[in-house]
């Protein structure tokens, strides 16, 4: 059974849905399609929202439903901001982040910031130096900014290849510089639409024993195509590929982690490899 450290949803409901039988549904499925253990991720809110989104995921954190909370937003760049509102964005600070912190009891384990953002470096080092994983992602930021954020504690990069720049962007990229001058591990959503076959192949070439396969997972994930929402963003899912109306851009996946693997294997992936980035590594970034 895997460890899914990014996933918003399943089964027809959103982590952040009022209703804690449709959270347990979400959980519910997941696990019965791969998932043994699994970080609630919460996309991007204003600050009041996101603070009852924590509270009504803390008592499955304390039940051992769900392995911790991951933070996917604000703090992300609104150049990348892929599949959160870009008028929600913005700026992190110690004190906010700790004000949330403090609300999640506990059971915040991850947060994705965009590295060249105001204070972020420093939020970085403050979440690396109180056992949190400080994950870096959905950025605009240079080779530089990667490396910088890299320095200061960043653990773990949000679906590489996805929020930021591409392969294929250039030789000196933020992609670039976590791809070839780093050592922490990169998500990947495995479905072959986040991340085309070519590079993936080059991921696995350069840097295969940092891969985390995660499913991004949201609420259509094990429903029908049509008609979804992604926050207040609506979504239209076709052939499994969810897209935003609005422009297109991917919006999560329809991914269980059992499809993953499938896909990975596919790929042409060892079992050896699919073992270590779905269950080796993503628990030793948890810590379990």
């Amino acid at each position: 059974m895997y460890v899914d450290l990014h996933c918003h949803g399943g089964a027809g409901f959103y982590f952040s849905d009022p209703n804690p039988r449709n959270i347990q549904s979400a959980i519910d499925f997941h696990k019965n399609h791969g998932t043994s253990k699994l970080l609630a991720s919460l996309v991007s809110e204003k600050i009041a929202d996101l603070e009852i989104q924590i509270r009504r995921l803390v008592p499955f954190y304390n039940s051992g439903a769900i392995a911790g909370i991951h933070l996917e937003g604000p703090y992300l760049a609104r150049a990348r901001c892929g599949a959160h509102n870009p008028n929600l964005l913005k700026s992190p600070t110690i004190s906010e982040v700790q004000e949330l912190i403090d609300v999640g009891e506990g059971a915040i384990r991850m947060i994705t910031i965009a590295p060249e953002l105001d204070d972020a470096l420093d939020v970085i080092s403050y979440l690396a130096k109180n056992n949190m994983i400080a994950a870096i992602g959905h950025s605009d930021g240079s080779y530089d900014d990667a490396l910088k954020a890299v320095d200061a504690g960043a653990a773990l990069v949000t679906h590489f290849s996805n929020g930021m720049s591409k392969l294929k962007d250039g030789a000196r990229t933020f992609a670039t510089a976590l791809l070839h001058k780093s050592s922490i591990p990169l998500e990947i959503i495995m479905d072959g639409h986040h991340v085309n076959r070519e590079d993936v192949a080059v991921v696995n070439e350069v840097a295969g024993d940092r891969m985390v396969f995660v499913t991004d997972a949201m609420a259509a994930a094990g429903e029908p195509d049509g008609d979804y929402r992604i926050g207040d963003l609506d979504v239209v899912v076709s052939e499994g590929v969810a897209r935003l109306k609005s422009n297109g851009a991917l919006a999560g996946s329809t991914l269980t982690m059992n499809q993953a693997v499938d896909t990975a294997r596919a790929f042409g992936f060892s079992d050896n490899l699919i073992n270590h980035a779905t269950q080796v590594l993503p628990s030793k970034l948890l810590k379990i």
